[in-house]
This record gives C-alpha cells, sequence and structure tokens, in this order.
C-alpha cells in the first residue's frame, strides 16, 4: 500500500480519485488483503520524504500570526472557555480538561488538551475504542453538543500559546495513528479537519472489528495526503480562508462523500438497508354474535 508506510506485502491494488479543492487527490488501498491488518510503529518503518512546506507554512510569521490570533480572540473565547468548563464540571463528575498524549511536530510527543467529552473511566484498565464514533462510546450531557459546535478544542488554544501547535496544520494524532514525523506544528483545525468533520457520523455503521482497519487503510492515508498538499501550498490567505469555515462550520463534504465509495466493504455497510421484521399474520378464532336490527321487535 504505496500511501501509507505502515503496510508491507505485494497485492493487488485499487486507485480512487478523490477531487478536492487544490486538484485531484490519488489514493490506493489493497483490495485483498484484511482489512484487519496492523500497522507498524513509526520508528520501525522508513518514513517518506515529506512535501517540502510552503514559504508562509514554514515562516516565523505564522508563528506570530498564531500568537495574535489567540490574543484578538480573547475576548470572544474567554467567555465561550468559562461557560464550556463550568457545564462539564455541573454536569458530569471529573476533571474538566482531558489530557492526552499526541505526536507534534518533529515526532516529539505533547499534551493536547480538550473539554471532556466522556465520563471518567471507573477502572484504569478498562480502554476506550482508539477511533471514536457517534455510536461506540458514552457521552457526557453536554458532550455531543459540544463535539458537534467543535468547542471542546477550544482548550487547544493554550497549545497554541505554548508552541506545541498552530492555528492551522494538519491535526495532532495518536503515536498508533501516526505514520510520518510532522514537519511543522499540528494544527486546531486543516484541510482534512474541513474535510472529515462529520467523521465520526460516517464511520458509525462500521462493526467494530472492521473500524480500525478501515481507518488506518482508508481515512488515515487521505487526511495525510490533504494536510501534506494543503502545506505545500498554504498561504496568508488560505489559513484564513480555513478558519473562517471552521468559525462558521462551513465543511467541505464533497470529498468525505467520496470517501464512503472507496471501500467495498465500507460501502457495504452503510449502504446496508434496516432489515424489519416481517409481520405474520395471526388467525384469530371467529367469534359471531347476534345482531339485532333496529326494526326488530322486543
Amino acid at each position: 500500500m504505496s500511501s501509507n508506510p505502515g503496510f508491507s506485502g505485494r497485492s493487488k491494488t485499487s486507485s480512487i480519485s478523490v477531487l478536492g479543492q487544490h486538484g485531484p487527490i490519488h489514493t490506493k488501498w489493497d483490495s485483498e488483503a484484511s482489512i484487519h491488518s496492523s500497522v507498524t510503529p513509526i520508528d520501525k518503518v522508513v518514513v517518506p520524504q515529506a512535501m517540502p512546506l510552503s514559504r508562509w507554512s514554514g515562516s516565523a510569521w505564522k508563528r506570530v500570526f498564531d500568537v495574535l490570533c489567540v490574543v484578538c480572540s480573547l475576548p470572544l473565547t474567554v467567555p465561550v472557555f468559562l461557560l464550556a468548563g463550568l457545564a462539564v464540571r455541573i454536569t458530569s463528575r471529573g476533571p474538566v480538561l482531558f489530557r492526552q498524549q499526541r505526536m507534534g511536530w518533529h515526532g516529539r510527543p505533547f499534551t493536547i488538551l480538550k473539554f471532556r467529552t466522556m465520563p471518567v473511566r471507573r477502572s484504569a484498565s478498562a480502554k476506550r475504542p482508539s477511533v471514536t464514533t457517534s455510536i461506540n462510546q458514552r457521552f457526557t450531557p453536554v458532550g455531543p453538543f459540544l463535539r458537534r459546535w467543535k468547542l471542546d478544542e477550544l482548550p487547544q488554544l493554550i497549545n497554541v500559546l505554548r508552541g506545541d501547535m498552530s492555528m492551522v496544520g494538519p491535526r495532532p494524532k495518536l503515536a498508533d495513528h501516526q505514520t510520518t514525523r510532522l514537519n511543522c506544528r499540528p494544527g486546531i483545525t486543516g484541510r482534512a479537519t474541513i474535510v472529515f468533520a462529520r467523521e465520526e457520523m460516517v464511520l458509525s455503521p462500521l462493526p467494530s472489528c472492521q473500524l480500525d482497519g478501515i481507518y488506518h487503510k482508508v481515512v488515515l492515508p487521505l487526511k495525510h495526503r490533504l494536510d501534506e498538499e494543503y502545506m505545500a501550498k498554504a498561504t496568508f490567505t488560505s489559513d484564513m480562508h480555513l478558519i473562517f469555515n471552521s468559525v462558521f462550520r462551513n465543511w467541505e463534504d464533497l470529498e468525505l462523500r467520496h470517501l464512503v465509495q472507496m471501500h467495498p466493504e465500507f460501502a457495504a455497510q452503510v449502504r446496508r438497508p434496516v432489515e424489519r421484521p416481517i409481520p405474520i399474520p395471526v388467525a384469530m378464532p371467529h367469534q359471531t354474535t347476534e345482531l339485532q336490527s333496529e326494526f326488530q321487535a322486543d
């Protein structure tokens, strides 16, 4: 599988072209291999050479732009931050912020911050699925609302001030999901974020046994390609355009609809009609009743 270095071996492949904003995006998947294929950690594979960054993406001015965006947005974001944090605290037990290790610039891990949208696990041994859908997790009372409006990502403005993240860039991933080293800071929003904004709803029809395989073989390579091609051509104007679309929820679902058709097993699960039970007629004993005519004499 050429688009994902985590897979090895030779087999028959199929090619799909997805129409994107910056031209066609070609991706491949192995049509005969099992979707349960494991992903080799990034430290054990030969990482391909990433596409060079644009002058804007690799400049110090982008860092200045990130800090100014956070500082200028404080009058609006601080009240929302306080209200969201209060809602999380009142409606569920546990910490307000969710902390998790993600892979950052040049493979350096950092702690990402989010508003907690799931209940705290009662047992430390209990594990949640690594790929979240809208039906395979339990959420707090305000969790779905925060996720729908992307308000759970608001604490990542602190990550931007720390220098761990940028306003626009590839989304930081878990170590198991990171197949290449980032040559730039990960971002709060990005090209793949706009396209995969409703990812949890699209993946929800898939059985849990197939979820990880399809995510690694179909979703991750396309996300990586979208972000890499965008960062190679990004400008100040294009970053502002992505931030505007993220704030006003102007998602681009064209590529996501094509994604549903990329993998045969994915499409089969999404398009499978809901089976309804066939009603079986039940024979009821016939009861004869004597009817009296209104003209019948008493």
